[in-house]
């Protein structure tokens, strides 16, 4: 390597230097400063930290409440991809190659609830379905129907929450997923138009697996993403209610932390919840990520 070749080297690295000290400040030291504080009882008030090695650990798995919790982050993931992922892929599709007309408009529509607050979007919604004196209550009692206390029947309050956070998450992933659909070729849909192939076909053999980078995106963002809005919704109308039913890790973690002042559990429960993401990026990379079709 001559002078000029090392100078650009250092020159790389000078220009990388802010944003991995940005890294290591707001990143890298939270993330060492958690795993530190999971082996310690502490308050956040006692000027001592009691090291207690894996019991903060040990506890948290032998409470029940811990796998009533991981079930209900296993059942938001799950219903966000179907609410987040898969119907705006549906959508996507209809709109690039059923109805071409008002493209636009439905970008605007789907889009807008985007930049609203999601606190306001949750107090939107605890009006829109009060189960005695909301629109949706007055509209059911009219076709003599009536809708359930939602927010304290278990299951329920997890779908409702989960509609929430898709108001607000839904438009951005909609306009990802239309411009890779947008970007599949049109020939080959025509093609197989011409050869009768079904449209559910067309959309499951050459539409999806064409435009799996985009989708792949979606899918990740849509898991790590998912969990962080859906505290929003937890922390303004239930509190992780009634009886842990709409808690998940996430909030588990700012529960134990803020409401009980249990830093060490908090932290470990925060450390279970970052090891839950690598094991389903490891699962993405091993069984999805091979499938997916890059253009280039």
């Amino acid at each position: 390597m001559n002078f000029e070749d090392k100078k650009q080297s250092i020159l790389g690295y000078a220009f990388l230097l802010p944003s991995l000290l940005v890294f290591a400040v707001f990143m890298f030291y939270p993330l060492f400063y958690t795993f530190y504080l999971s082996f310690f009882d502490w308050n956040m008030v006692k000027p001592v930290k009691e090291f207690v090695g894996l019991a903060n650990y040990i506890a948290v798995l032998k409470d029940p409440v811990t796998w009533k919790i991981f079930g209900n982050t296993v059942l938001y993931l799950v219903i966000l991809l179907g609410f987040n992922f898969v119907m705006p892929y549906i959508l996507s599709f209809i709109l690039s190659n059923i109805i071409k007309k008002g493209q636009g408009f439905y970008k605007a529509v789907f889009f807008l609830p985007s930049v609203i607050s999601l606190v306001v979007g949750s107090i939107l919604y605890i009006w829109i379905l009060n189960p005695i004196s909301g629109p949706v209550a007055i509209i059911a009692k009219f076709l003599g129907l009536s809708i359930p206390f939602w927010s304290k029947t278990e299951g329920w309050v997890i779908a409702v929450l989960c509609i929430i956070t898709t108001w607000k998450t839904f438009g951005y992933n909609f306009i990802i997923i239309l411009a890779g659909v947008s970007g599949v070729s049109t020939e080959v849909i025509e093609a197989a138009r011409l050869d009768n192939v079904p449209m559910w076909k067309i959309f499951k053999d050459i539409v999806v697996p064409m435009s799996s980078a985009t989708g792949i995106y979606v899918f990740i963002t849509t898991i790590v993403q998912g969990l962080q809005y859906v505290f929003t919704p937890i922390k303004v109308v239930t509190q992780g209610g009634p009886n842990y039913a709409s808690s998940n890790m996430i909030y588990m973690s700012y529960h134990e932390a803020f409401t009980l002042y249990r830093t060490g559990t908090s932290a470990a429960v925060s450390v279970m919840t970052m090891l839950l993401f690598i094991i389903l990026l490891i699962l993405e990379f091993k069984f999805v990520e091979k499938g997916v079709y890059y253009e280039n």
